[in-house]
């Protein structure tokens, strides 16, 4: 996981995690990204200070507030919903038009699909984290 200092062009400035680098880029490629105060998606990376590890650092071993947040939260996912795997769009389409009955899931979708469920109005959101599951 990497978290990057971001920017909008409305000038705000927040922070987010992302599996790598690569990921980051596709997302906002894909207009996935979005400032958290105004909602912009022409969000850019800032200048960031590198984390430089001191001798009063923490050792490696130890897991920071943040992923141990992103750890429970994928706890909590993974015990109270259903891995669907690629079949999540089509699932969670399929619960939004009345055809399935509701229920929590989580899987994988390609940009494109999440940006579709988004546009006809489909709540989903993407995880902090890559499941640990056999994509179907």
């Amino acid at each position: 996981m990497i978290r990057f200092t971001l920017k909008c062009d409305q000038d705000h400035s927040f922070d987010s995690w992302f599996q790598s680098g690569e990921a980051f880029e596709k997302l906002r490629a894909a207009g996935m990204v979005a400032c958290a105060q105004c909602g912009s998606a022409k969000v850019a990376k800032s200048l960031m200070a590198p984390a430089v590890r001191t001798e009063t650092a923490r050792p490696l071993a130890a897991k920071s507030e943040q992923e141990t947040a992103i750890e429970k939260l994928r706890q909590e996912v993974e015990a109270n919903s259903d891995y669907v795997g690629v079949r999540f769009a089509e699932e969670a389409r399929k619960m939004h038009d009345g055809d399935a009955p509701a229920r929590s899931i989580y899987g994988e979708a390609k940009p494109e699909e999440a940006i579709k469920l988004l546009e006809d109005g489909v709540p989903v959101v993407p995880l902090p984290f890559a499941s640990r599951k056999q994509t179907n």
